[in-house]
């Protein structure tokens, strides 16, 4: 190899080192940056974890005060049993202590041993007469201590029906339970049986609870779904508010407006609170449909067409009536009647030109809520004219709750029998519950009521 050769080939060796060198250093820079990523990803903290902020210099705050009625102690209970704890000398010098006072008080709240059940056996004797030459026997009557001619007394089946209508378990979860607390062994028959004579022996306080429902100022009325051997069906719920409150279901087979006509009856003239369910149109007197429904739908609607000017400022319009009138309630503690009746006015006469504006341009995302106003323009501002309406129907839809949860946990019912029973069961606790009582208790009471 001659020299220019030589140096023709270190000359191309150098030129292949350098393009070598160049793509290295290129991956170094990228994997320094990558590890600069990286550590300061990992000094980055989450967004739920506050950054450590170095504490002030000088004296320390002094403490806010609690405010009187968060200033309190936990609450004590009665005491059923008092322990007293005492030295009789002092542990130094053993010098009898004088001047004895509390020091201090613990209280430790605790369930006593399980209370087997009672079982009361009614001998009934019979006597000869020698002079009618007939045997007599007293009559024995345990009205308002056994339920009909069962064994099971008014108190255990009070504790059944609570624990399968309020606590929602299962009969054989009760069955359970009271074969290991209270060792008393019953079949998952009988419980049936027992809930079912519960529901019969509260019919005429049913009826009494149908009958209030009728007579009240206010109903809110929602329904659901509920299957029976396998059919779908429909709970519909109806309630009212204050210290007379009620709680009614039933169950059927059909979701059309004549159950509507069929529980509040002809002479209902109360106001009809419930959301837009065209059932519900078959009520011909005064009605409040439910605005929470309805913020939903334009929240719904908003959210479709983000970028839709007029369709954000139409549902913008309609949600500012309802905070108009929100205000105007907020405003004065207890409005005038007229000032009620004028500002009622105001409101539906606003209400109409929305509902006019795109009622009837086919295909416009604002249509069917447009319509909705209009067919519904006298529905949707009672509460403005009636003091203590709500303007949703939350009322109705809390009550629902607890069949829900029945529902999702049994499934359904397997007859009408037993939709029955747990309607009336439903609708009896429902109702003792809504108004502060003791749903055990009062059950307990009407059972031992004497036929």
């Amino acid at each position: 190899m001659t020299i220019g050769q030589e140096v023709i080939a270190l000359q191309a060796e150098n030129a292949g080192l350098r393009a070598e060198n160049c793509s290295l250093r290129a991956e170094l820079a990228a994997a320094l940056k990558r590890i600069a990523e990286l550590e300061q990803g990992v000094r980055q903290s989450p967004s739920f974890v506050k950054a450590n902020k170095p504490k002030k210099a000088g004296p320390k705050a002094q403490r806010r005060k609690r405010k009187p009625e968060h200033n309190r102690a936990r609450r004590r209970e009665v005491p059923t049993r008092i322990v007293v704890h005492r030295r009789e000398q002092c542990p130094d010098c053993g010098c009898r202590l004088h001047g004895n006072s509390v020091a201090r008080r613990r209280q430790v709240v605790d369930l006593p041993p399980p209370q087997s059940v009672e079982v009361t056996e009614h001998q009934v004797i019979k006597g000869w007469c020698p002079r009618c030459e007939r045997w007599h026997t007293p009559k024995l009557n345990l009205g308002g201590q056994a339920l009909g001619q069962g064994r099971l007394g008014a108190r255990l089946v009070s504790l059944i029906a609570y624990l399968r209508t309020v606590l929602r378990m299962t009969v054989r979860a009760i069955c359970e339970y009271l074969e290991t607390v209270h060792q008393v062994r019953i079949s998952v028959g009988e419980v049936v049986e027992v809930l079912a004579r519960v529901g019969h022996k509260m019919q005429p306080s049913l009826g009494s609870l149908r009958e209030q429902l009728r007579a009240s100022t206010v109903v809110h009325a929602d329904e659901t779904g509920w299957r029976q051997d396998g059919r779908n069906g429909y709970v519909w719920a109806f309630g009212t508010s204050g210290r007379e409150a009620v709680r009614y279901y039933e169950r059927h087979e059909s979701r059309a407006g004549a159950i509507v006509r069929r529980v509040l009856g002809t002479r209902f003239e109360g106001i009809l609170s419930s959301d837009f369910y065209g059932g519900y149109n078959e009520h011909k007197g005064r009605h409040q449909r439910c605005w929470a429904h309805l913020l939903r739908d334009l929240h719904a609607l908003k959210e479709e067409h983000p970028g839709n000017t007029e369709v954000l400022a139409w549902a913008q319009a309609v949600r500012g009536l309802h905070d108009e009138a929100q205000a105007f309630l907020a405003a004065s503690a207890s409005p005038s009647q007229a000032g009620r009746e004028a500002q009622y006015s105001v409101l539906v006469q606003r209400l109409q030109p929305l509902g006019l504006a795109y009622a009837r341009e086919k295909a416009h995302p604002c249509q069917a809520l447009a319509k909705r106003l209009l067919r519904h323009q006298d529905e949707l501002f009672q509460f403005v004219r009636v003091a203590g309406l709500p303007a949703d129907n939350n009322l109705a839809e809390r009550s629902l709750r607890p069949v829900v949860v029945t529902r999702k946990i049994s499934g359904g019912t397997r007859s009408q029998r037993g939709s029955d029973v747990r309607m009336a069961l439903a609708s009896l606790f429902g109702t003792w519950q809504a108004r502060g009582l003791n749903p055990f208790e009062q059950c307990f009471q009407s059972l031992g009521q004497s036929p």
